[in-house]
């Protein structure tokens, strides 16, 4: 399978399983951290749709944009600049939490140790 093709598998799974725990799951722990972890993983596997041969760092790289997202909304932009309730504003998030960013790291090197491991299968 080509590696585009795979990640572009996992990305829509990850992506369907995100949907799935936003719109059905209502606990203090999977909707809260799970699927932080999760959204993490679905970042790194679009962007491999797009680069699959890029920068072994690119994990490094998602969880700095991730800490990024989270920093906007420590600032509280999206109410600053009217745009919650938006499609970008939901997208920005509208909670700081460090934990948070402890799940974007957690998601970045599960993806970055899973890539690492189906890379080694290959040879």
């Amino acid at each position: 399978m080509k590696p585009r093709l795979g990640y572009l598998i996992a990305a829509a799974v990850l992506l369907a399983v995100e949907i799935w725990i936003g719109m059905y799951v209502c606990d203090a722990f999977i909707r809260p951290y799970g699927g932080d972890i999760l959204v993490a993983v679905l970042l790194c596997c679009l962007w491999r749709c797009v680069f699959p041969k890029g920068s072994s760092r690119m994990p490094v790289y998602m969880f700095l944009f991730c800490a990024a997202v989270e920093a906007v909304q420590l600032l509280e932009l999206p109410r600053r600049l009217g745009i919650e309730g938006t499609v970008l504003g939901i997208l920005m998030g509208s909670s700081f939490s460090w934990l948070d960013l402890l799940c974007y790291g957690a998601g970045c090197a599960l993806f970055a140790v899973a890539e690492r491991w189906a890379l080694s299968q290959r040879k």
